[in-house]
């Protein structure tokens, strides 16, 4: 006999309580359960296109601060991205993935101008996406032009030029938006490319634009300044 607990107990069935008793401790309490490992953090965006993503989900913060890096390019293309100058283009309104395109040429000399390389190599990787959502904001200040010259110019446009650049005249990522450009800076562009004058070759400017005369593109100018 033993006794446990102030009882008494045969020994077999003493020995298979004290047993019980002393396992009874090892399963008092579940196994812990491992933490779950935290999901991976998102790699950082590293490319101007994703910046660009990145960006617009806090758009406002980013316009803020492209609008505070532009400083220096308001002294052609105007505070808001409406130009002072009518040979210098209007950048409001355009689309982001395009600006920034032709500033990363820019910078890199695809694009030749002195003045404007010299600016934008300053220019961190931030700063160049951080304008272009700021233009892009911006809205365009339409221009005026004589009725029957836009007229004209509309059926001009229909015929030659909205297959790419849109019935609105807005263009997207890749194809400039013309919707209320710089008069003066159109006809000297559509100029250009119809002469192949210009250092920015487009096989299909050129045949686009081969066929038109001088009135018509001072006609198409005058349309394209006076859409919003």
């Amino acid at each position: 006999m033993r006794k446990i607990l102030g009882m008494a107990f045969p020994l077999p069935l003493a020995l298979s309580l004290s047993l019980g008793l002393l396992a009874a401790p090892a399963h008092a309490a579940p196994p812990k359960k491992e933490a779950a490992p935290a999901p991976a953090a998102a790699p950082a965006p590293t490319t101007p296109e994703e910046k660009l993503a990145a960006m617009k989900i806090n758009i406002a913060a980013a316009v803020a601060a492209g609008k505070k890096a532009s400083f220096f390019c308001a002294n052609c293309h105007g505070e808001d991205g409406n130009s002072k100058y009518p040979e210098v283009p209007n950048l409001a309104g355009q689309n982001p993935a395009y600006l920034l395109e032709q500033i990363r040429k820019f910078g890199s000399g695809q694009r030749k101008d002195e003045f404007m390389q010299g600016l934008i190599k300053v220019l961190s990787d931030d700063e160049r996406v951080q304008i272009s959502l700021f233009y892009s904001e911006s809205k365009v200040v339409p221009g005026n032009a004589d009725a029957a010259l836009v007229r004209r110019g509309q059926d001009t446009f229909g015929k030659l030029c909205v297959r790419c650049h849109g019935e609105d005249a807005r263009g997207n990522e890749k194809i400039a938006r013309l919707a209320g450009q710089q008069k003066e800076y159109l006809i000297r562009s559509i100029t250009r490319y119809r002469d192949k004058t210009g250092e920015r070759i487009d096989p299909l400017m050129q045949i686009a634009t081969a066929p038109l005369t001088n009135d018509d593109i001072k006609a198409v100018a005058a349309y394209l300044t006076t859409k919003r």
